[in-house]
């Protein structure tokens, strides 16, 4: 699946997941350019970082206005912490709405040339918290849910010269996965909810990245590519007193 020659665009490219996809584009041979409010502690050879706060609609027409071409857009920047809805007023849940819902159409929207000429595909990072009740982060679910829709219907908008799909990513282990869940043991334990055994790593999000932008996808457009290691094991499963082998 080589992308030699490519531009790809990784928003929240500098760490985490955005680290494991712009390491993942850049090992398929493309032409990768990050951007983020900071710049990454260390920059990937052939990798370029450009400064950019997403949430300002006219410095994101700026920074693509100035590339000379684009193939293909990663909407990764995103996140959220942990907040109950009562713990805050509701302007502050709508920041991260328009960080992880409004940044990514605004993005979208301003690579749009460059895409629709190169015939190119966006790819939107999305997360199981927008299919499932997410206490402590409901905006973040909100937001999530609405950017699988999203993705969706400009699929069907921007079709045929762009494809746009989403990955649906499931729990990733990254430098801070400790604060979320609680160090060694705690993420030891987090592991064995999830079928696969482990948490993601940010190369296996990379990886389907890769693929949903290549042409081995050709002909995948407007889909939900689910990367979370089997789901959930179904908690009725562990309280029923019947068939405890399953």
């Amino acid at each position: 699946m080589g992308l030699d020659g490519k531009v790809v665009v990784v928003t929240g490219g500098t760490r985490g997941v955005g680290a494991g996809v712009t390491r993942a584009f850049a090992e398929a041979g493309a032409q990768v350019v990050i951007c983020a409010r900071r710049p990454p502690e260390v920059l990937l050879p052939g990798v370029e970082f450009r400064p950019l706060d997403l949430r300002d609609p006219a410095a994101v027409q700026n920074f693509f206005a100035a590339l000379p071409g684009l193939d293909v857009l990663v909407n990764n920047a995103g996140g959220t912490p942990y907040r109950r809805l009562t713990d805050a007023d509701a302007e502050r849940h709508a920041r991260v709405v328009e960080l992880n819902l409004v940044a990514p159409l605004t993005a979208s929207l301003a690579a749009y040339e460059h895409l629709e000429r190169s015939r190119g595909s966006v790819v939107m990072i999305g997360s199981v918290s927008g299919g499932r009740p997410s206490p402590g982060s409901a905006a973040y679910g909100a937001a999530k849910a609405g950017l699988e829709n999203l993705a969706r219907s400009m699929a069907v908008e921007w079709a045929p010269r762009v494809r746009v799909n989403t990955l649906v990513v499931g729990m990733v282990r990254t430098e801070l996965s400790h604060l979320h869940y609680g160090g060694q043991e705690g993420i030891a334990s987090v592991s064995r909810t999830v079928p696969l055994g482990r948490l993601a790593e940010p190369s296996d999000i990379g990886a389907a990245a890769v693929f949903l932008a290549s042409d081995a996808a050709a002909y995948i457009s407007g889909a939900s590519l689910h990367v979370h290691g089997g789901g959930e094991r179904p908690a009725f499963l562990d309280a029923a007193t019947v068939n405890k082998e399953v």
